[in-house]
C-alpha cells in the first residue's frame, strides 16, 4: 500500500495536467462544432476526470443509447441510476429541461487522445441525428422561443 502511494503521489500532478488538457480537448472539440453545449459545474473547482455538458434539445438518455463506446453516464453521479433531473445539477442551478440533457464524460489516466477524438466524433454525430429528430430544435431554429409557449395540458 505504501508503495502505491508513493506512486500516486509521484505521478499524481503530471496525470492532472494531462487529463486536463484531455478534458479541454473535449470540451473544446464538441463545441466548435455544436451549438447549445452547456458545462454543468464550475470548470475552475471540479474533478479533471468528469465533465458534465448538457445539449440544448436532446434527451440525455437518447444521447446515451448512441454513445456506447464512450465513458459516459447521464446526470450526476449521486442519481446516475435515476430517470428524474439530478438534485445535483438542480443545486447548482442547471434548469430541468437542461438537467435532462446532461451526459457525464469520464477521463482518466490511460486514456488517450485518439479516445477522446472518436469520443467528440460520436458525441457530435450523435447530438445532431438527435436534433434532427426534434421539433423543439426545429422551432427553436424558426426564431420561436420555446419557454414563452404555453402547453396545454390533455
Amino acid at each position: 500500500m505504501g508503495a502505491a502511494c508513493e506512486v500516486a503521489s509521484k505521478e499524481m500532478e503530471h496525470d492532472e495536467k494531462r487529463i486536463s488538457a484531455l478534458q479541454q480537448r473535449l470540451l473544446n472539440g464538441i463545441r466548435d462544432k455544436l451549438d447549445g453545449v452547456v458545462v454543468n459545474g464550475s470548470m475552475e473547482r471540479r474533478y479533471v476526470g468528469n465533465l458534465n455538458l448538457s445539449f440544448a434539445y436532446v434527451e440525455g438518455e437518447s444521447l446515451l443509447m448512441g454513445l456506447k463506446e464512450v465513458a459516459v453516464s447521464s446526470g450526476s453521479a449521486c442519481t446516475s441510476a435515476s430517470l428524474e433531473p439530478s438534485y445535483v445539477l438542480r443545486a447548482l442551478g442547471v434548469e430541468e429541461d437542461m438537467a435532462h440533457t446532461s451526459i457525464r464524460f469520464g477521463i482518466g489516466r490511460f486514456t488517450a487522445e485518439e479516445e477522446i477524438d472518436r469520443a467528440v466524433q460520436l458525441a457530435v454525430q450523435q447530438v445532431e441525428k438527435l436534433r434532427d429528430m426534434s421539433p423543439l430544435y426545429e422551432m427553436m431554429k424558426e426564431g420561436i422561443n420555446i419557454k414563452d409557449i404555453k402547453w396545454d395540458q390533455h
